[in-house]
């Protein structure tokens, strides 16, 4: 904290700030990160932290950063929860399970500014250091051949089709295997093509079906979610209780 203190200018204090937590990170993730940190100590300068105070409070941003990049998934909650334990641990005299660093006065200070500095970017934040996920939907459907299993079998046909033509043209017809011949080979041809055809306007009309419900689900969970935050940060309050 003595070498941060020294520090003056923006540069000089991510210089040692990334010598300090050991920033080894590629662009744009590097000044993303250090620009955290620096509008922390800049915040600790302003409400004239102690030494032991600005500590305290880049460690709890570190942690509640690694928190929520630990996952591309929704954790905010989880996330809220772990920084109001942290304020707790720092704010109530129990040892020693916690210390009260902070009043309950720069607590409430302290959590409206990582309302307004973290939670309100916390996608930005997501989408910058978490990789990026990608739905991917496969139907399968009981009863229905796949396309492997309908190609062999056509094949199959083929080559059954072919051999009796052989057969035939060495050996002598008569008028009846003649019609019957014929009529083996005409009736699939006939009957394939709307096979197929109503196949695929079900397996189509399946997965229609498969992916309007999957979006209707993944629209109503970020509408509750949209909620939740909005809801967190009309009303940033924390109760403190002290155990006995």
């Amino acid at each position: 904290m003595e070498e941060i203190d020294k520090m003056q200018s923006i540069p000089d204090l991510e210089s040692v700030l990334c010598s300090v937590f050991g920033v080894d990170l590629p662009e744009p993730k590097r000044g993303v990160l250090l620009e955290l940190y620096v509008q922390t100590v800049l915040f600790c300068r302003e409400r004239s932290f102690k030494k032991e105070q600005t500590s305290a409070l880049l460690s709890i941003i570190k942690s509640i950063h690694e928190a929520n990049v630990e996952t591309p998934l929704n954790n905010i909650e989880q996330s809220f929860k772990y920084c109001k334990e942290l304020l707790l641990c720092h704010s109530v005299r129990r040892p020693p399970f916690s210390i009260n660093l902070f009043s309950p006065e720069e607590v409430t200070t302290i959590l409206n500014y990582i309302f307004n500095s973290y939670v309100r970017h916390y996608k930005l934040y997501k989408y910058i250091f978490t990789p990026q996920v990608i739905l991917d939907l496969s139907l399968t459907y009981s009863g229905i051949p796949n396309q492997e299993e309908a190609a062999m079998e056509d094949s199959s046909a083929l080559d059954a089709e072919n051999v009796k033509e052989t057969e035939g043209e060495a050996a002598p017809k008569t008028d009846s295997s003649l019609q019957t011949q014929e009529a083996f080979i005409v009736e699939p041809e006939e009957d394939t093509p709307g096979s197929k055809s109503g196949l695929k306007a079900l397996i189509e009309k399946e997965v229609r079906e498969q992916m309007m419900l999957v979006s209707g689900q993944l629209d109503q969970q970020m509408k509750e979610i949209a909620d939740q935050h909005n809801r967190a940060l009309e009303s940033p309050q924390l109760n403190h209780k002290a155990k006995k």
